[in-house]
């Protein structure tokens, strides 16, 4: 077992024992106990009660964060013609088809999300065996593969993120980073907890949010209570965000 530093240990001291904390000093306890140099990434684990071994039961899809990821996204995209101008007016980083994926087949993969019109996907497939394992590889489920260009870059630069159960049945995302206000994170997290209770499998039985932690790139996880999942934002946060 990897030994913890005693800055990290101290850190986990203010987490009692036992308790689940309400989202809001859940985040609270994060960004008080995030004290290194850089901007940490704001994250939150999920556990939930199915499995994953059977299709029915399989959990992912994509959801637009309202306050954004915080992360500045690379985003290429595969087009052709009027397809490829609309992707550079829309701010796409990359744009093109064969130099793209011959690049790309050389081991480049210098981007965080794949966007492709269906015209072209029977070129880029070829490319799955490179993009597939690193999670790149545009799908129409995830609307990657799309004619509305414009609409598929504007939402991987302002706060997509794509989510999937893995094997032990555990979802991670991204909600931002620490510096975000406390109202931000919550908010963020009000989209995914709604996003992921909305595509609970029908053939899931029991309890479905077994577990949720919060925690930073460097810090001790906070454990959420997974029964509060309504009214995450306290109502004066609620007045100050609406005005």
């Amino acid at each position: 077992m990897r030994k913890r530093s005693r800055r990290y240990q101290g850190k986990a001291e203010k987490i009692e024992p036992g308790k689940l904390y309400t989202p809001m000093e859940a985040v609270e306890l994060v960004k008080e106990s995030a004290d290194t140099r850089f901007d940490e990434t704001f994250e939150v684990a999920m556990k939930l009660g199915v499995d994953p071994r059977h299709a029915d039961q399989m959990v992912r899809g994509t959801m637009i964060l309202p306050k954004g990821t915080g992360r500045e996204v690379t985003v290429l995209v595969f087009a052709q013609g009027d397809k490829a101008v609309e992707a550079e007016k829309a701010g796409a980083d990359y744009v093109g088809t064969d130099e793209l994926i011959e690049k790309i087949q050389g081991g480049w993969t210098d981007f965080q999300a794949a966007i492709t019109t269906p015209d072209v996907m029977g070129m880029v497939g070829r490319l799955g065996k490179i993009l597939g394992p690193r999670g790149l590889m545009p799908n129409p489920k995830s609307g990657t593969v799309t004619f509305d260009i414009e609409k598929a870059v504007r939402d991987a630069k302002g706060g997509k993120v794509e989510y999937r159960v893995d094997k032990q049945a555990n979802v991670h995302l991204v909600m931002g980073k620490v510096s975000f206000p406390v109202e931000n994170l919550l908010e963020n997290y009000q989209v995914v907890l709604e996003e992921l209770i909305r595509a609970r499998p029908a053939a899931a039985k029991g309890r479905y949010l077994k577990s949720i932690t919060f925690s930073s790139t460097m810090g001790p996880g906070v454990p959420v209570d997974p029964s509060i999942t309504r009214d995450i934002l306290p109502e004066t946060m609620v007045v100050e965000a609406g005005g």
